[in-house]
């Protein structure tokens, strides 16, 4: 049978990665894809440089609708990144019926909604599995493997270049500043790592994997976003010490009143799998009422482990070349005239435990301040302690661990806290997950 044609947008990491996977398991691949897949068009901004890695049998161009408008190609992947041009040139190569694959989550979080829209009413598939924890198989899991469950919540660790920082804070006893720097200097953080570190790379990855899980549209706009940058290494020796380690959670929940989609610092109970995930390994907790909690690990980013659900899409698209599209998996699980359009949940209306650090002056009477303001929220401790100041120190950090109480609540409760004369500093307030 004649090999299915790729073009190729971008032959950055995991393009090059693309390339080799496909040319080093070339048999591999078509014995499961059931016809070869080849990729023969390539889009760059160097041409010399593409030119050095697929030689001359491929056709290298620095113009992507050279590779778009091909009338050759039949499966285009979108590896540029970005906003734009990524999403018009996947709009055009699904208007000439060609199916995209694409690892582009920023593109999908902010524009999903109109590509898949555009991909359906022409009959081809947008496959994205590489858009969402690299080479952990995410989107299949969620989408067919756990289709019989009524899924209640998703917890991941979705970001590596913050789990990396946070896992140096934890065993090197170091800063967000030192950690953030070995992160650089090991290539898991840019130069400007602000959308790792502020929670808006997972924010992305988090509004796809909820709407696959609800069967909601697409709403980047409702997820609470809040990074890593304020958190001390304090915060994570108090944490471990109260039986519990820092996460960068992206989380999403079906409650009675609406979703939530949330993205923050979490305090996760140690003998939970995934508070044991160190470095910049990704990994995800589902739970879904038949089948319970299951967690998926593996390498949230990198050439090859990327470049393997990119070719997973490949192949999934290749032995549905010719179906009918109306037998296609829906893009977002759901069939589309059963997408609901279900109430966002704003963070002020979430429900979960708390960590508090307050800094306060060492004197009689701070305590009972405090717990009194927390007693008009409604806000009960479910464990506390103090730290001794050392000699001559006239301050000191209380520590305390609420049980769930409501997040209005407890923002008032924390205003009027930081109010008193004798609270030095304002308030750092984790919140904390059971995971159960």
């Amino acid at each position: 049978m004649v090999p299915i044609r790729v073009g190729l947008l971008g032959l950055g990491t995991v393009g090059r990665g693309t390339y080799e996977l496909l040319r080093r398991n070339q048999h591999e691949i078509a014995r499961r894809a059931g016809r070869g897949i080849e990729i023969t068009a390539v889009a760059v901004r160097d041409v010399e440089k593409a030119r050095a890695i697929v030689g001359n049998d491929v056709s290298v161009s620095s113009d992507c609708n050279d590779v778009v408008s091909d009338p050759e190609i039949d499966i285009v992947v979108e590896l540029m990144g970005g906003y734009e041009p990524a999403r018009v040139l996947a709009l055009d190569a699904i208007a000439r019926g060609k199916h995209v694959v694409t690892a582009n989550k920023a593109l999908l979080a902010r524009h999903g909604n109109e590509l898949f829209d555009a991909a359906r009413a022409r009959g081809v598939m947008l496959a994205f599995e590489a858009a969402v924890a690299g080479g952990i198989p995410i989107i299949k899991a969620l989408r067919e493997g756990l289709t019989a469950n009524r899924i209640e919540w998703i917890a991941g660790i979705i970001n590596g270049t913050s789990n990396f920082i946070l896992s140096e804070m934890r065993s090197r006893g170091v800063s967000f500043d030192a950690a953030l720097k070995d992160a650089q200097r090991l290539g898991y953080a840019e130069a400007d790592p602000a959308f790792d570190v502020e929670g808006v790379d997972a924010a992305h990855k988090l509004a796809i994997l909820s709407s696959i899980a609800f069967g909601v549209p697409i709403n980047l706009d409702a997820a609470y976003t809040e990074g890593i940058t304020h958190l001390a290494k304090e915060d994570i020796k108090y944490a471990e010490q109260l039986g519990y380690r820092i996460k960068l959670l992206g989380i999403t929940k079906r409650t009675v009143n609406g979703i939530e989609l949330r993205v923050h610092p979490t305090l996760v109970p140690l003998q939970r799998l995934i508070a044991n995930v160190e470095g910049a390994m990704n990994a995800i907790l589902i739970k879904g009422d038949a089948v319970g909690v299951t967690l998926y690990y593996g390498a949230g980013a990198g050439s090859e482990p990327t470049a393997s659900a990119v070719v997973a899409d490949l192949v999934d698209v290749t032995r549905l070349h010719t179906a009918d599209p109306e037998n296609h998996v829906p893009h977002l699980a759901f069939q589309p005239d059963s997408v609901a359009a279900l109430p966002w949940l704003s963070v002020d209306d979430t429900v979960t435990s708390y960590y508090f650090r307050m800094r306060v002056a060492d004197q009689p009477g701070v305590l009972a301040d405090i717990t009194r303001n927390l007693a008009e929220g409604r806000i009960s401790i479910d464990a506390l302690f103090q730290r001794e100041p050392s000699e001559g120190e006239n301050q000191t950090d209380i520590i305390m661990l609420t049980h769930d109480a409501l997040e209005r609540d407890v923002n008032a409760a924390i205003k009027r806290i930081e109010a008193l004369p004798t609270v030095l500093a304002p308030v750092i307030r984790i919140r904390q997950e059971e995971l159960l």
